[in-house]
């Protein structure tokens, strides 16, 4: 198989292992310093979008957000959207003083990029990912506790450029979770599970974040050619679940020598796309490729991929996801907003963050718009037929292709569920 390279690159060409927005650290049109001797690179015209760059710098909160969420759960399953939980993050921000909205805009990398409107460029943002042909639908809400005088000035351009208005929670944690309830529901169209678990006392501020994902290949696989197969979840167990197949399957490939591991890209409907990381080996440790995954690497990896033929396996996937990420946005550079963050363009009272939640639905089965491949794409001829199963635990990584933003990441360690 590794005879097979078609794409070859180095862990300091795409700066593996870090996070850094390398793409937004310059002023937009302003060279970057000189200071080695050696050629300057231009900064990509990708990310000179006002649009992409915000775009590439919450999706890089989201990878920090991901690797956070997964060393927490390192024999789990993990779903996240970080949009949502980004979305919300970045619209309390409007609310808040110098040094408290520095160390949110720091998190989202905000301090990297120079937009003098964020808050317009996220609607916009916010706009594109969500339009109806992408079937990706996120939503976020701030909630308060009870009998909090809020501002105008905040609920204001909180609507403006989020859509949203606060939620002041009404004391009783049983209606108030049957309210939250029915706003994810309308949120969703009624796609995620209603939560079972009360609101709990004591909140002073809660972030929600819900996404839901329904995936629409550009080509659709043939359900007749799906069979229970197995999955190994390491080298001595293994499982059966439902495994779609397609053996003259069109995909875009490489190898990361690096990593030691095979990436695919297939296309999805609304120009998205999801970006697989097989490991060469069931037992590798996963945590090398997510150190690595930034927003720049991504981009880099979508370019640098080859259009081949391949025997695609890949599992039916039906996943749900309600949790808290408290913890975890504690670990990236936001513990001060639990402590004493300055919340004084909200209300005069002081208030905190007490509590981040997400829930999400992700999916994707058969459907597709077409029976066939697009006429257009001509695969690299291969010497030897390429097999690509999903068989085994792998990442997976659903971007818009558009403005490059990160919707959905994934860890499918056992693809019958969380």
């Amino acid at each position: 198989m590794q005879a097979l390279v078609l794409l070859l690159w180095t862990g300091a060409l795409l700066g593996h292992g870090s996070s850094q927005n390398t793409a937004g650290s310059q002023e937009e049109g302003s060279p970057a310093p000189d200071t080695t001797g050696m050629p300057v690179e231009e900064e990509d015209p990708f990310f000179k979008v006002p649009v992409n760059k915000l775009a590439a710098a919450i999706s890089n909160f989201g990878y920090d957000l991901y690797r956070a969420r997964s060393s927490m759960s390192p024999a789990a399953n993990v779903l996240l959207s970080p949009l949502s939980v980004a979305t919300a993050l970045s619209a309390l921000s409007l609310g808040a003083e110098q040094r408290t909205e520095s160390t949110i805009h720091r998190a989202l990398y905000y301090d990297l990029i120079s937009n003098p409107d964020i808050h317009g460029t996220y609607k916009e943002l916010l706009a594109s990912v969500t339009a109806p042909q992408k079937n990706f639908k996120s939503a976020s809400r701030i909630v308060f506790e009870r009998k909090l005088r809020i501002k105008s000035s905040f609920v204001a351009p909180l609507e403006k450029s989020y859509g949203t208005r606060p939620r002041i929670l009404i004391g009783n944690p049983r209606l108030d979770l049957q309210e939250m309830n029915s706003w994810v529901q309308t949120q969703m169209k009624g796609k995620i599970a209603r939560s079972t678990r009360e609101v709990p006392s004591g909140i002073s501020i809660l972030l929600l974040g819900v996404a839901y994902f329904k995936g629409q290949w550009v080509t659709k696989f043939d359900s007749k050619k799906t069979s229970l197969a197995d999955f190994h979840l390491d080298e001595e167990r293994t499982v059966r679940v439902p495994m779609m197949s397609d053996p003259k399957a069109i995909l875009r490939y490489g190898l990361d020598s690096d990593l030691n591991c095979q990436i695919a890209q297939l296309p999805l409907t609304g120009s998205m796309s999801i970006i697989f990381f097989l490991p060469q080996k069931v037992t590798q440790n996963l945590t090398m490729i997510e150190e690595s995954l930034t927003s720049e690497f991504i981009h880099d990896i979508d370019r640098e991929l080859k259009t081949i033929q391949a025997v695609l396996t890949i599992p039916k996937l039906k996943l749900n996801d309600e949790s808290e990420v408290t913890k975890s946005l504690q670990e990236i550079k936001l513990q001060s907003l639990f402590d004493s963050p300055d919340f004084s363009k909200i209300t005069g009272k002081a208030i905190k963050l007490t509590q981040v939640e997400h829930r999400a639905g992700f999916e994707w089965n058969e459907d597709g718009a077409g029976s066939t491949s697009n006429p257009g794409l001509q695969p690299t001829r291969l010497t030897f037929p390429l097999d690509y199963h999903l068989n085994q635990p792998f990442i997976f990584v659903l971007r818009d292709t558009d403005t490059g933003a990160l919707l959905f990441i994934g860890k499918i360690l056992d693809p019958r569920g969380t």
